[in-house]
C-alpha cells in the first residue's frame, strides 16, 4: 500500500501537472470504484482544480464550490501520467481524470478491487476520510508520545493505526522499528521515555529519508515504481536476508494479509518470534533465538 512517502511524491508530480488545471472528462471503467451518489461525479468535470491535499493515505482533489474527490489506493492501487486522450485496455484500469496537460489514470493489480473514490461537498464531509492520526514530521516529542500511548498496543500496530499516526503502513513501520531497535509486539505503554525518544527520532528520520530518496528517484518523471519492496529497505520484505546491520538472517510473523519483518538480534534481543500460524504446528520445535536459528541453517 502506498504510505506518506509514496504518496508526499505522487502529490508533488500532481501538483506540476494538474493543479489549476481544468478537469475535461471523466472516464469510470469500474462500476464498484465510486462509493458515493451525490454529487455525482458528472459534477467536477469542467472544473479546475484549486487544492491537493493528503488525508493520511487518501489524496483529495479540491475542485471549486468546494467539491472534493477522494483517492484512496489501499493495497494495490497506483496512479499513472498517460498522455491526453489515452485510451485504456485491461482489467487494471479503474479510472481516468483527464486534462489539457495529460490524463490520469488509476490502476489496480489482482482481483481484490479495493480502491475507492468519493465525491462529496463541503469541509465536514471532507474531514470524515480524515482518520486523525498524528503527522509525525510535523509533531513534537511530546505529541508523539501522547499518541503512543493513548492505546496500549503492540508496537507494530499503534504504528499503523490511522487513528494514532498518519500514513504509516505495513512497510515502513518495519523500516521505523528496526531502526530504533524495537520489537514490533513490544507494548506502547510500557516503552521507557528513552525508548518513547529513540521511536520518534527513528520515525521522523525514516519517513524523511525515504521520501527524499523517492522524490530524488523520480526526479522530473510522475513517479512509477511506486512499490512496498524496495532492495534498499533494511528488513521490510526480506526474510532469510541478512540484516544489513548485524547480519542476522530477518524474520518474520505472518498473520491475515499482513506480514512482520524484523530482525532479531537488532530488535529482539536474539529471540526469534513466534509465527502463530506455525508455532501450532511446530511447538518446540520452533527455534527461540537467533543462535538456535542459525544452527538450524548450517548444512
Amino acid at each position: 500500500m502506498p504510505e506518506l512517502p509514496d504518496i508526499t511524491v505522487y502529490m508533488h508530480a500532481l501538483e506540476v501537472r494538474v493543479l489549476g488545471e481544468t478537469l475535461t472528462d471523466v472516464r469510470l471503467m469500474s462500476p464498484f470504484l465510486l462509493r458515493t451518489v451525490e454529487p455525482p461525479l458528472t459534477t467536477i468535470q469542467g472544473r479546475k482544480v484549486l487544492a491537493l491535499r493528503r488525508l493520511g493515505k487518501r489524496i483529495a482533489f479540491g475542485f471549486d464550490e468546494d467539491l472534493w474527490l477522494v483517492l484512496h489506493l489501499m493495497i494495490a492501487g497506483r496512479l499513472h501520467w498517460r498522455p491526453v486522450g489515452a485510451k485504456l485496455a485491461g482489467r487494471q484500469n479503474l479510472a481516468a481524470l483527464g486534462f489539457a496537460t495529460g490524463t490520469l489514470v488509476l490502476t489496480e493489480a489482482g482481483t481484490k478491487k479495493r480502491a475507492s473514490l468519493h465525491l462529496v461537498a463541503g469541509e465536514t464531509e471532507l474531514r470524515k476520510h480524515d482518520r486523525g492520526g498524528l503527522e509525525v514530521l510535523n509533531s513534537t516529542l511530546e505529541a508523539f508520545g501522547a499518541a503512543l500511548t493513548r492505546e496500549n498496543h503492540t508496537l507494530k500496530r499503534a504504528l499503523t493505526d490511522p487513528r494514532l499516526f498518519s500514513g504509516i503502513g505495513n512497510a515502513y513501520s518495519d523500516e521505523i522499528l528496526h531502526a530504533a531497535q524495537l520489537s514490533p509486539v513490544q507494548h506502547s505503554q510500557k516503552l521507557s521515555l528513552e525508548e518513547i525518544n529513540r521511536l520518534h527520532r527513528a520515525t521522523r528520520q525514516t519517513l524523511a529519508s525515504w521520501t527524499e530518496r523517492l522524490r530524488a528517484e523520480a526526479g522530473d518523471n510522475f513517479p512509477e515504481k511506486v512499490t512496498a519492496f524496495r532492495p534498499e529497505m533494511a528488513v521490510h520484505g526480506r526474510y532469510g536476508r541478512p540484516c544489513p546491520a548485524c547480519h542476522a538472517p530477518i524474520q518474520r510473523i505472518r498473520y491475515a494479509d499482513n506480514e512482520t519483518n524484523y530482525c532479531p538480534r537488532c530488535q529482539t534481543g536474539g529471540r526469534v518470534l513466534a509465527d502463530r500460524s506455525l508455532s501450532r504446528i511446530l511447538k518446540d520445535d520452533w527455534p527461540r533465538t537467533v543462535e538456535e536459528l542459525e544452527e538450524e541453517r548450517k548444512p
